[in-house]
């Protein structure tokens, strides 16, 4: 329909705190619109990459499964292994958030199900982060405490409780 135009390399720092700015004003759609300019011309700014992924997993709110799969394509483009298994984790814990918000029945079932796996990223990620870093427990603590607030209505599913068959 329409070209897009391209950025210059001297605008991409500015860029970047634009990006950010617009994250932090809950429009993460324009984030996301910005990182993908600057990966555009810069396809290996590892800062674009991560605000790219978080972008995405900010829209998660109304339609996690709608976006998922959008921000799991954006992880092999991080270069280091640590952060592919931090953001993996960042990935299931919002989509966990966003199941909770939804309130849909077995919600609560799915919820625990990404936070459990969010927290296997996290170890993960933990065992491979450089040194003084922390963001990775800081991350599993949060998924622990959310898991011992809401236990009442996120838990695992119940080894007796009934799935209906499809078949």
């Amino acid at each position: 329909m329409f070209p897009i135009k391209p950025i210059s390399r001297a605008g991409v720092p500015a860029a970047l705190q634009k990006a950010e700015r617009y994250r932090l004003l809950n429009e993460p759609q324009a984030a996301e619109s910005i990182c993908l300019d600057v990966l555009g011309v810069e396809p290996e700014n590892q800062q674009a990459v991560v605000m790219l992924l978080l972008s995405i997993t900010d829209q998660f709110r109304g339609a996690p499964l709608e976006h998922e799969q959008r921000a799991r394509e954006v992880l092999p483009r991080l270069q280091d292994d640590y952060k592919r298994a931090y953001y993996q984790g960042i990935i299931c814990e919002r989509r966990a958030m966003a199941q909770l918000g939804l309130g849909a029945p077995g919600s609560g079932q799915m919820a625990y199900d990404g936070f459990r796996e969010a927290m296997e990223h996290y170890e993960r990620a933990e065992r491979l982060r450089p040194e003084g870093n922390d963001e990775a427990i800081l991350r599993w603590n949060t998924c622990v405490r959310i898991l011992e607030r809401r236990a009442d209505h996120v838990r695992p599913r119940a080894a007796d409780e009934y799935e209906p068959s499809f078949e």
